[in-house]
Parts: structure tokens; sequence; C-alpha cells
């Protein structure tokens, strides 16, 4: 095991220990009865992650045409109205609870009272979910995710005491640390990840689950072309360069959740460029010479992803090739 993964699994076991010693007192819970902002069925649930930092999915997504009304889930007070990362943005603030509504052109001005079902803003394009588009709806207290649907069953909206809130995930750090140590210990070393005789390495150490070629895709169940190979890695394995490169490309999609894009030097007269997605997040940003081998992120499951793995692609002459033909 490297001294890398090695450092990574011992901050987070360490983290882990340290957060099962931090335990404060028991606030009251809430209650709170609402409507649905949008009147589209869910596409996508919610799904939080056991650590606040995983991967998961905080929120619900509702499908819904672009220009139709978005309405304030309860009562409460607008505390922003405005674009945050390129998107529309509206927050309302329900007393200790608060509700995010994304992506919204808002009609309504910071510090404005509205009641439940009032149209606060119109929806905007740009989120993509399986079925078409979708308004993202939100739902925190501090800064613990809730279920924004529990909203819609009048009944109150609790949180285990913080004491065991902080033991549960105390709990579920040290297992997520574990089994990383796990993960890191059966890494090989880079080197072992090479092939002998392709311009390229391995960016993962997994076995190739769905192949380059026409396939049923698994979330829209329609034949398309999967222009690369899945490797079913956990999630927080590193990913690494198959190549010495540049980055020209470090972004979040719809599709590809957190994806990555290294250009290689030619090959036999054609650019080469490899492509990694679903990551939980990358550690180089775009003009960043890498180099084989190095650690450039970390596995995932974000964007359209039913679990854990790494999506690699690789194009020759800007034309999607089989990686596995180039290892």
């Amino acid at each position: 095991m490297g001294r890398v993964q090695r450092g990574a699994a011992a901050w987070a076991l360490a983290t882990a220990l340290a957060a099962g010693a931090l335990v404060a007192g028991a606030p009251a819970a809430s209650g709170l009865a609402g409507t649905a902002p949008v009147p589209g069925r869910v596409a996508r649930s919610f799904d939080p992650p056991e650590l606040r930092w995983g991967v998961g999915h905080r929120g619900v997504d509702l499908l819904a045409g672009p220009g139709g009304a978005v309405r304030a889930p309860a009562a409460g007070v607008i505390t922003f109205a405005g674009v945050l990362a390129g998107r529309g943005v509206v927050v309302v603030s329900h007393g200790e609870l608060r509700t995010t509504l994304e992506p919204v052109e808002a009609s309504v001005r910071v510090g404005q009272s509205v009641t439940a079902g009032q149209v606060v803003g119109r929806l905007a394009s740009g989120h993509s979910c399986p079925g078409g588009q979708c308004l993202h709806w939100g739902l925190k207290r501090g800064e613990e995710y809730l279920d924004p649907l529990s909203l819609l069953s009048g009944a109150q909206v609790r949180l285990l005491p913080d004491a065991a809130a902080a033991r549960a995930r105390a709990r579920a750090e040290l297992r997520l640390a574990r089994q990383m140590l796990e993960a890191a210990a059966e890494m090989p070393a880079v080197g072992a990840t090479r092939s002998s005789g392709g311009p390229l390495a391995r960016p993962v150490s997994a076995a190739v689950g769905s192949r380059f070629g026409m396939r049923l895709h698994p979330i829209f169940k329609v034949w398309r072309l999967h222009a690369g190979v899945d490797m079913g890695a956990r999630c927080g394995s590193p990913i690494r360069a198959a190549a010495d490169g540049v980055v020209s490309h470090m972004g979040y999609d719809s599709s590809g959740g957190w994806r990555l894009v290294v250009d290689h030097a030619p090959r036999g007269g054609a650019s080469l460029s490899t492509s990694y997605l679903h990551a939980q997040g990358y550690g180089v940003r775009a003009g960043e010479r890498v180099r084989r081998g190095q650690v450039v992120g970390w596995v995932g499951s974000t964007g359209w992803s039913t679990a854990c793995h790494l999506h690699f692609g690789t194009k020759l002459g800007g034309k999607a090739v089989d990686p596995q033909g180039l290892w």
C-alpha cells in the first residue's frame, strides 16, 4: 500500500475516531407541513451520503417543464434569490428549516414573506434528469440534509438528538474508514496497473464490468453506444492518470457527474485523450500537467450512475475507441 493511500485512510480513520468523541446536547425537534413546489413526479429520490462529505443525493428531483411555475413548499421568508455557480437558486427560510429550489428564475426578492404554494419563480432549463428536465428541491436544518418529501405528509420532521446523530455519524465514518484501509491495502503498486504493450495504464485497479459498444442503458432503458468501459471500483478508490498529459477539462455535468479529460501525446499522427466520469471529485484543474500513474481523483457515483464505478473513455483522432485496445 502506497503512502498516499495509507495517509488518506489513516486521516479518515482518525477523523472517524475523533467524531465519536464529539457529543453535543439535544435540541427540540421541529414540525412543518408543506406542498410540492411543482406537480411532477419524483425522478430521483433523496439519498443522503453516510458521511457529510460523501457522495449522495441531498434532495429530490421533480420532473417539470422549463418555464413552469415553482411554488414555495411552505410559508416562510426569502433569504436568497439569485445566481449561484451559474444556476438560479431560491432559498426559503421556515424558521430552523430552509428549502432550496433550483434552477429557478426568481420572481421574489430577499426579505419577502411568502405563503405555502405561492409562486416564487419559473423553472429554468439546465437540470437534466431521467425523463426530462427537473427541479432540484432540498431541505436542511442547520447543516443536516432532510428528505423534502417529509414535508408533504404533514407529520413532524424529526432528527435524532445531536448526541445520537453524532454517534451514528461516527460509526458510519469508522466503517467507511475501515473500508478505505481495506481497499488501499488491496491496491497494487502503480506499476502493476500498467499493461505490457499499450500506451495507457489502467486508471483504477478493478475489473471491467461493462465494455465498450452498444448496450441497453441501465437508466434510460434504450440501446445506445457505451463509449468507454465501466470499472467497478469502490467509492473513494484513487483514480490515476492513464498517461502523461495535460488536463483539458475538469467540471460537473448532469450525465457524467464529475468529469475529467486529459490530452496526451498524439499516437500515429492522431490526437489521443482520456476521460474519467462519475468521480467524487478531482485534485487537478484544467491546464495542469499530470504524470502517468498520478492520483488525479477518487471514484464516486455522481451524474447518471447507479453505483460506485469509474467510466473510462478514450478518443483517438476525436473518435471514441475501445480503451482496452490501448492497454
